[in-house]
């Protein structure tokens, strides 16, 4: 055998040894993942690398598709009272014509174990215990070489876990890994490759150096997506669109359109960040859906204005001139009740001035110079990082063999309200529900340049600060 380690993974046929191969390599595009029968019809490999060092290859293998006739044909090849070694009878096997016509996918299977220092035999936990499957495990242990069943779909509720941990018993085999490719848990990588290692002492470096520099990129990986949603929201907190406001009539028409430009530049802002955040976990661009944000297909004022849409997405509003203030999300807290006409939010600046002009009093001079600005409020930004934080989660227990796009944000229903969203159990969720707003993002309001890309040591720590925030 070479130094590097080499498994074999094998299995029945539509069991989820290419899923299971994308997900450990991180990989959408490796190999071919269907629903239907033998989708893999040769043996591919990869590579996965410790700290840039190869640590070991994995070999995926076409399905096992007829075992119990493969099975009493190598019986077949063993005179009475003669007695040969099970990788002896599989070499008898290889080297005669049925290896390359009736037994062809097969044999590509037992050549690959011969060449291999181990094997994962993954199940589809959610068949049942048939005797194919034992004739297959007769088959690979004739191989000699060390054998791991993995449990794959073992999340469906029709998973029969119990079932065949019995039955690997009964066949000798304890050492079992659950690992859903679809889903798998956060310490399954871990998991997998640390039972591998107790069946193969001489590659337990290799192994121990794969699981720890797998968790540094983990860890890596976390940090730079908490990172890069960090930025986005001390971006929009910054933006600062000022609009010189005409007189008479087309005042009105102006302000309709640079709210229009706002809505789309954050939504614009926020999808940058999704694309970023599943390039950076390997996914692809369609691997998510975002429901819209609360600010579109025109439904500014009916949406915006209206506490219960804040209420649908589990962002509450304050008291006093605030909260008049913030039913205007996506305007400024300053004028946005005067700038889309709420008369509520009008009334509840004025009856609250004293409570605000100290910190807006630059935004009311802009005001009474002819000037307007928009910003984005408080309570979009409270959604946007609950909805980024909700893909973050997603993100970190999708396995890159699923099909199906994750779901972000809860869907509208068919007249366009959105169910009221479960009560938070979790500290950081209630916070950026109803609690208050990182200092980063107050300190945000103060530079309008760091919407630009510019700023200073001042951003970097108030992105760093509130990337922690978002854990």
């Amino acid at each position: 055998m070479s130094d590097i380690l080499r498994v074999a993974v094998v299995g029945h046929t539509n069991t989820g040894k290419t899923s299971l191969l994308r997900t450990l390599a991180r990989d959408v595009g490796f190999g071919e993942v269907s629903d239907s029968a033998g989708t893999t019809r040769h043996v591919e490999g990869l590579r996965l690398m410790a700290d840039g060092v190869p640590a070991a290859e994995l070999f995926d293998t076409p399905g096992l598709e007829d075992a119990i006739a493969l099975l009493e044909f190598i019986d077949g090849l063993v005179a009475p009272g003669e007695r040969v070694d099970g990788p002896e009878r599989v070499a008898r096997f290889l080297a005669r014509g049925e290896a390359a016509a009736r037994f062809e996918q097969e044999a590509k299977v037992l050549r690959q174990m011969l060449a291999s220092d181990a094997a994962l035999y993954v199940i589809d936990a959610r068949d049942p215990v048939l005797p194919k499957h034992r004739d297959e495990l007769e088959l690979l242990a004739a191989c000699a070489r060390p054998l791991l069943p993995v449990l794959n779909f073992v999340a469906a509720p029709t998973a029969r876990v119990d079932d065949w941990r019995g039955a690997l018993a009964r066949l000798g085999l304890h050492a079992v890994v659950r690992f859903d490719t679809v889903a798998p848990p956060l310490d399954g990588e871990r998991e997998l490759f640390d039972t591998l290692a107790t069946l193969i002492h001489a590659h337990r470096g290799r192994l121990q150096a794969l699981i720890d520099a797998r968790a540094r990129e983990a860890d890596a990986r976390r940090e730079a997506a908490r990172r890069l949603v960090a930025e986005m929201l001390v971006a929009l907190a910054a933006r600062r669109d000022r609009i010189e406001e005409p007189a008479g009539e087309a005042s009105e028409a102006v302000l309709q359109a640079a709210a229009a430009r706002l809505r789309e530049a954050v939504r614009a802002r926020e999808q940058a960040c999704v694309d970023a955040l599943l390039r950076l976990y390997r996914f692809r661009p369609d691997d998510a859906r975002m429901d819209a944000l609360p600010l579109t297909d025109g439904r500014w004022d009916d949406d915006l204005f209206n506490p219960e849409t804040l209420r649908q997405m589990g962002v509450r509003l304050g008291t006093g001139a605030a909260a008049g203030a913030a039913a205007g999300v996506g305007v400024d807290l300053m004028v946005g009740g005067i700038t889309l006409g709420a008369a509520a939010a009008l009334g509840a600046i004025a009856g609250g001035l004293w409570q605000t002009f100290g910190h807006y009093g630059e935004r009311i001079a802009a005001r009474l110079r002819g000037h307007r600005e928009l910003t984005v409020d408080d309570a979009i930004l409270r959604i946007v990082a609950l909805r980024q934080r909700e893909l973050l989660a997603a993100l970190e227990g999708r396995g890159h063999a699923a099909m199906t796009p994750i779901q972000v944000g809860g869907a509208a229903s068919a007249g366009g309200s959105r169910p009221p969203v479960p009560e938070a159990t979790d500290p950081a969720t209630r916070q950026w529900r109803s609690g208050s707003l990182p200092g980063a993002l107050a300190r945000a309001r103060a530079h309008p340049e760091w919407a630009q890309g510019e700023g200073d040591e001042g951003k970097d720590e108030a992105i760093a600060d509130l990337a922690e925030t978002l854990a």
